[in-house]
């Protein structure tokens, strides 16, 4: 009904940068939160950045002043513009969000994940 489809990973060297872009597309009426989640080998999914309908934000504490998420609410897609990158950086990161649907049901959604690998 719903799908998430994000780009922008990739290689990228440390301190460098990524944008990554998640299109929401399918039956949908509106969008609540969105977000990004990342997942490195050995750990569990953590949240990275999330954004509100009305734009609020928030941010793990390990990419606050590096990482920036922002949406556009007329495109249905939410971004996340990583800058100075770090080893640590490197996981499968995942687009998440809360939707209404046509028939306003209420579903949460993700994306199939992109690869971030940054190298020393």
């Amino acid at each position: 009904q719903v799908q998430l489809v994000e780009s922008g990973g990739g290689l990228v060297q440390a301190g460098g940068s990524l944008k990554l872009t998640c299109a929401a597309s399918g039956s949908i009426f509106s969008i609540n939160d969105m977000g990004w989640y990342r997942q490195a080998p050995g750990k569990q999914r953590e949240l990275v950045a999330g954004v509100t309908s009305g734009g609020s934000t928030n941010y793990a504490d390990s990419v606050k002043g590096r990482f920036t998420i922002s949406r556009d609410n007329a495109k249905n897609m939410v971004y996340l513009q990583m800058n100075n990158l770090k080893l640590e950086d490197t996981a499968v990161y995942y687009c998440k969000a809360i939707v209404r649907l046509v028939s306003r049901s209420l579903v949460n959604v993700w994306g199939q994940g992109t690869q971030v690998t940054v190298s020393s």
